[in-house]
């Protein structure tokens, strides 16, 4: 695997032999302080160039850096109908070696708003001195926000009200729908209310990183192995333990929350959704009334 320092020489390299490269930039977590070292970390680098026209003309100019196990380009409009960004193009390269750059082009016209996106911004390089002066590197773009009761509430009843489709897919023996509405509906408004949990146990300023991958260093232990209990094992049984978790969860850290920050808690919505589950987990599954067509709801699951 190649070093960090042969990994920066050759990114520096290319950039300075490279007429269109004006400005070499460094992002992400090598420019993040407080973030842990490791060799896995990717290189989050962005290119300043006169236009990238000339670039996406010749992609195997890329080949460069290395010999790659798989690209991606999530900027092509012919790959990607949506989320691609203007004025600016990016090759996702995992190397063989394990090394993996995320190398950005970036046209002049996108600087301004690009330096002030990420206080986790390093400049490597300047051929033209036209970059104001940056302050020292944080991650403070990337703190945790302190919730409005708007938001709360907001998190709070999503939560709660896509739980009933979890337990309904489950009951219908409909591994699929449950596990989507668990991970796609539940599980990122329990993430949120965690994070702010944390916000309200260790103050809003500190980062629980991408996806939330440093929790487990701001959970008390109890709420970390709960927590890490509610990922479901692909059974019907393993689905309503992770659901109940979620649920036990979710309720004391909004509870929590709600304290610190004086909000107003609706705990008899909880009462009620959870009562609602538990009848819906011992309600015994009968035969399917004759007449009603697979797949037919009288319901608006989403």
């Amino acid at each position: 695997m190649r070093s960090e320092k042969e990994m920066m020489d050759k990114i520096l390299e290319v950039a300075g032999r490279d007429e269109r490269v004006r400005a070499v930039f460094l992002n992400g977590s090598r420019a993040n302080p407080n973030a842990p070292r490791d060799i896995l970390m990717d290189y989050d680098i962005v290119y300043l160039v006169t236009e990238y026209a000339s670039f996406r003309a010749e992609p195997s100019w890329i080949d460069v850096f290395g010999e790659r196990v798989i690209l991606q380009t999530p900027d092509d409009p012919e790959i990607f109908t949506s989320g691609c960004r203007k004025n600016r193009y990016a090759y996702l390269m995992q190397f063989e070696d394990g090394n993996r750059i995320d190398l950005t082009l970036l046209l002049p016209q996108e600087l301004e708003a690009y330096l002030r996106e990420d206080t986790q911004t390093v400049l490597l390089l300047d051929k033209d001195g036209r970059i104001p002066p940056l302050p020292p590197p944080s991650d403070s773009s990337h703190h945790l926000r302190r919730p409005t009761q708007q938001a709360f509430t907001a998190c709070c009843n999503e939560f709660w009200w896509v739980s009933p489709y979890v337990a309904k897919g489950i009951w219908r023996r409909e591994l699929p729908f449950a596990e989507e509405n668990l991970n796609a509906g539940v599980r990122p408004m329990l993430m949120q209310m965690l994070f702010w949990a944390c916000g309200v146990r260790h103050g809003f300023a500190i980062n629980l990183g991408k996806h939330g991958k440093y929790l487990e260093r701001f959970l008390p232990r109890e709420d970390w192995e709960l927590f890490a209990a509610s990922y479901a094992g692909g059974s019907y049984e393993a689905l309503w333990q992770a659901l109940d978790r979620c649920g036990e969860l979710f309720g004391r850290s909004a509870a929590l929350v709600a304290e610190q920050l004086g909000f107003a808690y609706r705990f008899e919505e909880e009462e009620r959704v959870r009562a609602y589950l538990r009848r819906l987990k011992d309600l015994k599954r009968e035969e399917q009334p004759a007449g009603t067509q697979k797949g037919e709801r009288e319901d608006g699951e989403r």
